[in-house]
């Protein structure tokens, strides 16, 4: 019978259920043996879960921290850590499939979490704490947790009557997925572009790092005898690719090709962004309105530290120390090409920059990237940065591979610990690019944070655990991978944020680690971070011959400071340009006007490139930090947060940085500061609490060398 067979069918989906990765309890991810087959079933038996535990709630709720807080916790970490898996799977490891079945149940996850954030009773009860006599004897950390959520539902629209509501609705899963679709666009064009090159005179220049590179995509591609030394060899977009040749191929038609290809990514045929951002333009704009605000940049500062004008000043105070910096590292390139003897001295443009910079520098400072690759070798370098994290915040960190489940062998995991030896958190680092499956970039995230209410039976807290990942060059054959000095800064960065998100004291899950931190003040403790590599002792200790043990040659180290503001001024301008556009198309711009993006970042760029950019520049086609990451109207975060970052480091230099028993002290504050206090307390309180005055952009343009500049202008 029909009842029968419905019967039957059901118990067979009990049974693939109870069995799904993404529903079991586990102490650490089952990344091993979750796949696209599993996200379908098990996040909507999830959705379904959820959706009737936020019903219960809303039925019970009093405003207590029992009663709304410790429920609404486990809802939102449950829905955090399950798709957290999945998304991150998306980022290493994508599959055709496993994208189809996320794009399939990513609205169903979009429609529960704005039913949650728009909960009435929810909201309710959090405005009756607020209003409540005892909310003055309510901890920092938890007033804090009830004013973000009371901001973040106003922000989700719980203010809107019905019919406003549902149109923000519509435009919040349609922001979604055009989202997604940006990222996967931008993705498949850097995937599509392949140049085979059967000559070597065409990539002269290339050190053999890069040729080894080239080497292994051919031979992933077919051509399975390829070597670095005969080819063929295949270069494409992606940045360990990229880069090497717009830094060393003297061949100028090639750079002119790689250029203009990985400037036009995702700008044409059925990969084409650009429609793409004007609707996310338009529909942020509309979201803006619908929430009474002015513009979508306004939204966006209403969870930061900083106001619109605020940004934009700190932008205008850095471009102005960095004007004539930059128009003078032009000069400078001018006349270096002209003496080499270099034709194109006189018209040098966008795919000359990088390479002449390149040969500039060398002769400058005699530093050569490639030759100081085989001094970082990634367990060295990973070991340098234990110790002074050891030395520093007084943690131990060591190896614990196999006691959690990994997605691909070279995944490392490892355990922290604190000075009485008791393990505080853990985390997975993924440190090799794989182009075929894994996105670009390097990226810090979070598997768990730490919550009292989350903890296993048996123990008070469950504690934090991360996701380091980054894009460095694989070993090849028996040869670790060997690291250049801008990697060494990247692993450091992302360090600092795994630090932020581990060595948290909040037990509130919902402000623990890097959760209700602004915005603007995340970036503080990475940049922070990558200070050390120039730190003589640091560097030193680090930088080990991967073949003879020989440390570092003290000139070399000179040489690496000295570079250390090479440029300055052009790399600053660079970053005020990705900040400046980005806070023009959602302040000013309109959707639809008669201006149009590339006319904005044309616009912008008269004053923020020395040299304009190409009338065919689509640069904002591939631009996904503002258009499929988290940096919409935010993308001055990190200039903001360097001003706070580099105060923090010159807190060290007062103390003097070869005075060890300062460095521990100064560390230690750090740690119980600005590591320990998570979202629990504001960025600005954390910070003087650190530093003991308001912060200063002066220690920043002092360790950029655009202090006497900035003097005179």
């Amino acid at each position: 019978s029909a009842a029968a067979a419905a019967a039957v069918e059901s118990v067979v989906s009990d049974e693939t259920l109870s069995s799904n990765p993404l529903l079991q309890d586990f102490d650490f991810p089952p990344f091993d043996s979750v796949d696209a087959s599993h996200v379908r079933p098990g996040i909507r038996a999830l959705l379904q879960h959820l959706e009737a535990e936020l019903e219960e709630l809303e039925k019970s709720v009093e405003p207590s921290w029992p009663k709304l807080v410790e429920p609404l916790e486990k809802i939102v970490d449950r829905l955090t850590v399950v798709w957290g898996m999945i998304n991150h799977l998306k980022a290493v490891k994508d599959t055709p499939e496993l994208r189809a079945a996320i794009e399939d149940v990513q609205p169903e996850k979009v429609k529960f979490q704005l039913r949650l954030g728009q909960s009435k009773p929810i909201y309710n009860a959090f405005k009756a704490i607020r209003e409540s006599p005892d909310w003055s004897s309510l901890s920092e950390a938890r007033q804090r947790l009830v004013e973000a959520q009371i901001k973040e539902a106003v922000l989700i629209g719980i203010a809107l009557d019905d019919e406003k509501r549902e149109e923000f609705n519509k435009i919040e899963q349609e922001l979604e997925k055009l989202s997604h679709k940006f990222s996967e666009n931008v993705l498949d064009a850097t995937k599509k572009f392949e140049k085979l090159i059967t000559d070597k005179k065409e990539i002269e220049g290339l050190p053999p790092s890069a040729l080894g590179l080239f080497a292994q995509a051919a031979v992933s591609k077919g051509h399975e005898n390829a070597t670095a030394e005969n080819g063929p060899w295949i270069i494409t977009l992606d940045a360990p690719s990229y880069l090497p040749v717009m830094q060393h191929a003297k061949n100028r038609a090639l750079r002119e090709e790689v250029y203009r290809a990985y400037l036009s990514r995702a700008s044409s045929g059925d990969l084409d962004n650009t429609a793409i951002i004007d609707q996310i333009l338009k529909l942020r704009l509309e979201k803006a309105k619908l929430l009474g605000y002015n513009n979508y940049a306004e939204v966006s500062m209403a969870m930061k530290m900083a106001t619109v004008e605020k940004a934009a000043e700190l932008l205008e105070k850095l471009r102005s120390a960095s004007w004539d910096a930059a128009v003078q590292d032009m000069e400078d390139l001018k006349s270096f090409a002209k003496d080499q003897g270099a034709a194109e001295s006189d018209s040098l443009t966008h795919w000359d920059t990088t390479f002449w910079s390149e040969r500039l520098r060398e002769s400058k400072y005699d530093i050569n990237e490639e030759e100081l690759r085989p001094y970082f070798s990634l367990p060295k370098v990973m070991d340098g940065l234990f110790s002074l994290a050891k030395t520093l915040f007084g943690i131990d960190i060591e190896p614990a591979d196999g006691l959690a489940p990994v997605w691909n062998n070279d995944v490392r995991f490892y355990r922290v610990k604190d000075s009485s030896g008791n393990p505080i958190a853990y985390f997975y680092f993924d440190p090799y690019s794989r182009p075929s499956e894994k996105r670009g970039g390097a990226w810090m995230d979070e598997v768990v944070s730490r919550s009292r209410v989350m903890a296993q039976k048996g123990s008070s807290v469950r504690l934090p655990v991360a996701h380091m990942v980054c894009n460095q060059t694989p070993p090849v054959g028996d040869k670790p991978s060997l690291m250049t000095f801008r990697e060494v800064e990247t692993v450091f960065h992302e360090f600092g944020h795994a630090l932020q998100h581990m060595l948290t004291k909040q037990d509130e899950g919902l402000v623990a680690g890097i959760r209700n931190i602004e915005w603007d003040a995340v970036e503080l403790p990475s940049q922070f971070m990558e200070n050390w590599c120039y730190h003589r002792d640091t560097l030193m200790n680090i930088a080990k011959h991967y073949e003879t043990g020989e440390t570092l040659p003290e000139e070399v180290y000179k040489k690496l400071l000295a570079a250390r503001t090479f440029r300055a001024g052009s790399f600053s301008l660079r970053q005020l340009k990705f900040a400046s556009v980005d806070l023009e198309l959602h302040t000013k711009y309109v959707p639809g006007g008669p201006e149009s993006i590339y006319d904005v970042d044309q616009r912008v760029s008269v004053k923020t490139q020395v040299i304009p950019p190409l009338p065919e520049d689509r640069f904002l086609c591939s631009f996904s930090h503002i258009f499929a990451g988290g940096y919409a109207a935010g993308y001055y975060s990190y200039k903001w947060a360097e001003v706070l970052s580099a105060d923090a480091f010159s807190a060290f230099e007062d103390a003097g940085l070869d005075d060890i028993k300062a460095v521990k002290e100064t560390g230690q504050r750090f740690r119980n500061t600005i590591l320990a206090l998570g979202g629990g307390r504001a960025p600005l309180k954390v910070f003087v609490e650190f530093r003991g005055r308001e912060p200063s952009p002066e220690p920043l343009l002092r360790h950029n060398g655009l202090l006497a500049a900035s003097a005179s202008a």
